[in-house]
């Protein structure tokens, strides 16, 4: 069985992807068609400090990096006994989330199977636009800021990488500018644009592409 950690935006909390998104609806209903197989998963908090995280870590030394890919999985293998250290990991995420997942998810791309976001944020820069608090009181480091070089610097290890974005939402060009600059280099990717903003109903509809991709991931 793997495991899929699912990361939620600004505001958000470990309830969105369930209560918001029906994510465990959509898993059900994907795992039962034998579309994918079987799977764990996890909907953690980013850490509830202030507007969001980032899922990165701060200037105080707080960690929100080692709690997403250290303590969740820790936690979730000991809620499951069938879910062991050696279970595949994938990492997906909306908005600030979707730019955890991407990050984090090329960072430490040995331990990652496959990655997927949505509606991403995909550089540090952009939380501005989300939160009412200054990034910059987050001390984050400017070496950690970028979608794009986290991706570049996995290099051949890259896991298998898709990201969408609606046509709607006012994250679309920075996605484009992503996807086009993963192009240039040659990096194998799946980028995707569908109908929609930024909003619950395009996320919980495309949740279905990513289980779907990282089923696919999973087999082969």
């Amino acid at each position: 069985m793997a495991l899929v950690v699912l990361l939620h935006g600004v505001y958000g909390s470990h309830w969105c992807w369930a209560l918001r998104g029906g994510a465990h609806r959509t898993a059900d209903r994907l795992i039962d068609s034998g579309a994918i197989p079987p799977l764990a998963l996890a909907m953690p908090s980013d850490g509830l400090r202030g507007d969001g995280t980032a899922y990165m870590r701060h200037g105080d030394g707080t960690d929100y990096e080692r709690w997403i890919l250290d303590e969740v999985p820790a936690a979730a293998r000991a809620a499951l006994p069938g879910l062991d250290a050696s279970a595949p990991l994938c990492i997906a995420g909306l908005s600030m989330g979707g730019f955890g997942a991407l990050r984090l998810g090329a960072k430490h791309a040995t331990r990652v199977a496959a990655i997927s976001g949505h509606s991403s944020m995909t550089h540090f820069a952009q939380m501005a636009q989300f939160v009412e608090e200054d990034p910059a009181s987050f001390g984050t480091s400017a070496m950690e800021a970028s979608v794009l070089d986290a991706i570049v610097a996995a290099g051949a290890q890259l896991p298998r990488l898709r990201f969408d974005c609606g046509l709607d939402d006012d994250l679309l060009e920075f996605n484009r500018d992503l996807h086009r600059a993963l192009q240039a280099r040659g990096i194998d990717h799946t980028y995707e644009e569908f109908p929609g903003g930024h909003t619950w109903p395009y996320w919980e509809a495309h949740l279905d592409d990513t289980l779907r991709f990282f089923g696919e991931a999973l087999r082969s």
